[in-house]
């Protein structure tokens, strides 16, 4: 059995992609198959050690973006879209795979054209509450479609439609509260902010962060993923505004967590502040309150429908990007930690909207439909 991913860009396609991998390979040993054989396509490999773990091939060809604003570059990613189109046509020719899974974004667009020319069957996970556009196409012609919101579901056949969730990887799914303060060198007794900003950072968070910063650690512990290209110049900001506080050592940022850093900083954490992409369910299926900053409707046309459509369950506040001042962001966050009972209540919203079996659902329905292809 051969199956084909496709997807990526950001860790926010490429890490649901890795879930299901690992999903793929446990449901085939429970209806006694042979392990499959995975690949990935992409422009690049995003994280070849991730890759690497799990068994996947990697093929690379061309994808090019079409931008919803103006810009040249438009034209000269035409040519892109169709040398990748072309790329991936041989490729998967010759790999003949008997399905074909895509995760979304102008990464996936040239194996779903592919598959689309060649009749190979076509399962899609859409993350958003509002599909982007090459899922809003591959839909028409995808076996299944897989949601992580309900508001999506209008954009698609019914009878294709399955609400699962986002695929979490197994690695980071449960919170690790055990050992977890002696692991990140903080004091049990003081309250944990953990700030995540993407896989990438967020320049706008951490400007926030930053400003905040002296009056925030006189009460919490800090845990701030920056990402690897903000890291240097936060941590000599961060120095700066705490030169002269008591309290520096309760600030703890990191470039990059991995996957047992981040087990342990959820197990530790009292409250999460982050965008709202697909860590929305890493957050949910780890049972903590959240505050929700997501990339402006001008960038991004999902994160704010997601971050919404996720704060009506009660599991997380809200604050867009043009609102976001020094005062509201402490605002928020004492309003949620000064009060144990609203912390409850967030965090048990929380954990209901999860779905922790997402990437194993996935699984079965593209192997149930690789099976399929192959007896025909």
């Amino acid at each position: 059995m051969k199956i084909l991913l496709t997807g990526g860009g950001t860790g926010g396609h490429f890490y649901p992609i890795i879930a299901i991998a690992e999903e793929l390979r446990d449901v085939a040993k429970e209806k006694k198959l042979l392990s499959p054989e995975i690949y990935y396509m992409a422009p690049t490999p995003y994280n070849a050690r991730a890759l690497f773990e799990n068994e996947i091939i990697f093929r690379k060809v061309t994808a090019g973006k079409q931008r919803r604003y103006f810009s040249l570059l438009n034209f000269f990613d035409l040519f892109k879209i169709a040398t990748g189109v072309f790329q991936a046509t041989w490729q998967i020719f010759f790999i003949m795979p008997d399905v074909i899974f895509g995760k979304g974004g102008y990464v996936s667009f040239p194996a779903m054209a592919a598959a689309r020319f060649l009749g190979i069957p076509v399962v899609i996970h859409e993350s958003d509450s509002h599909p982007g556009k090459v899922n809003l196409w591959a839909g028409k012609f995808a076996k299944r479609v897989a949601l992580s919101y309900p508001e999506a579901a209008k954009y698609f056949k019914e009878d294709k439609v399955a609400l699962t969730g986002n695929p979490v990887r197994k690695g980071i799914t449960i919170a690790v509260k055990s050992g977890a303060f002696e692991y990140l060198n903080m004091e049990e007794s003081i309250p944990v902010i953990f700030i995540l900003g993407g896989s990438q950072g967020s320049q706008r968070i951490n400007e926030s962060i930053l400003d905040a910063l002296p009056e925030l650690v006189e009460k919490y512990q800090i845990i701030h993923q920056t990402g690897s290209k903000n890291y240097q110049d936060m941590q000599k900001m961060a120095d700066i505004a705490l030169e002269a506080s008591p309290f520096k050592s309760r600030y703890k940022p990191f470039d990059y967590l991995n996957d047992l850093a981040m087990k342990m900083s959820a197990g530790a954490a009292s409250l999460v502040v982050s965008r709202s992409g697909s860590t929305i369910f890493e957050i949910a299926s780890w049972g903590l309150p959240s505050i929700l900053i997501p990339i402006p409707e001008s960038i991004s046309h999902d994160q704010t429908t997601n971050a919404f459509s996720y704060a009506r369950t009660g599991a997380a506040d809200v604050i867009e990007e043009n609102n976001l001042t020094t005062e509201i962001l402490l605002s928020e966050i004492e309003k949620i930690l000064s009060n144990p009972e609203l912390q409850a209540k967030m965090a048990a919203a929380a954990k209901s909207f999860a779905k922790p079996d997402a990437a194993k659902k996935i699984a079965e329905q593209i192997i149930d439909i690789a099976l399929t292809h192959e007896t025909t």
